[in-house]
């Protein structure tokens, strides 16, 4: 596996999950809901199925770890050294608000970490890869893909800071009561991690709950853009724990 097979491999299957997603997205659409009341939608479905697919026929022995999969027990997967983390459809809600603001998310974990990651945001046609080892990347439809890096806060004008469009927390206004916050900038989905590789805000915490496939590709591509990601403590934010939940984080420029 060289980095350029996987970079043609997986930005090129994001682009198909896209596709697939604006068909369903073009229609009226049903909207289920699961145990825990996030929505589910036949796009969510299709876009997994062609991704777990792909992938299993492309990478042929390699885990894959998909929000609308199978969840392997931690016995059998805390020995996986890569694997496969999927986001089909990350931004479900944003998809049935119909704002355009939703993602397909692949990331490869290698020893715990996201060594590289995709996100395509299918309604405005932009990709974004990248790997702490590889430099970020950002694409606009067939044009030439641009390198991106984050952006240093500008001297005493404040943090300009992502926050969640459709997950407010309390907790994290408490969080961010610690930092001089200029601008707070409201935005869906692991697109938010692309919005901070690419210098257009400063910081993104959260403090309600997320997963690992919402996480690992946006921190591999924050990562590659020369910015950073921990829990809020300032610890290492890790991956194939025991619980698939993450941790709060703090992702920097």
């Amino acid at each position: 596996m060289t980095y350029d097979t996987l970079v043609a491999d997986l930005t090129d299957l994001a682009k198909q999950a896209g596709q697939e997603i604006m068909k369903i997205y073009a229609t009226d659409f049903s909207v289920e809901y699961k145990d825990d009341h996030s929505p589910l939608t036949q796009a969510d479905r299709l876009a997994d199925r062609l991704i777990t697919e792909r992938l299993l026929e492309g990478y042929p022995g390699m885990p894959i770890l998909s929000e609308e999969g199978n969840h392997v027990p931690y016995p059998e997967r805390q020995s996986w050294p890569r694997y496969f983390c999927v986001d089909p459809l990350d931004g479900t809600r944003e998809f049935v608000a119909r704002n355009g603001e939703f993602t397909v998310n692949i990331a490869l974990v290698a020893r715990n970490f996201p060594a590289f990651g995709v996100i395509y945001v299918p309604a405005m046609e932009l990709l974004y890869w990248g790997g702490k080892d590889f430099g970020a990347f950002k694409q606009f439809r067939e044009f030439a893909p641009q390198r991106i890096r984050t952006a240093k806060p500008a001297p005493g004008k404040g943090l300009r800071a992502l926050v969640s469009r459709s997950h407010s927390a309390p907790e994290l206004d408490a969080f961010l009561a610690d930092y001089e916050i200029s601008e707070r900038i409201a935005a869906g989905s692991a697109w938010k991690f692309c919005l901070l590789a690419e210098g257009k805000a400063d910081i993104y915490a959260r403090t309600n709950m997320t997963y690992e496939w919402d996480t690992a590709a946006g921190q591999a591509i924050v990562e590659g853009a020369g910015g950073s990601m921990t829990t809020l403590d300032g610890e290492p934010f890790i991956y194939n724990r025991q619980s698939l939940i993450n941790p709060g984080f703090l992702a920097r420029g």
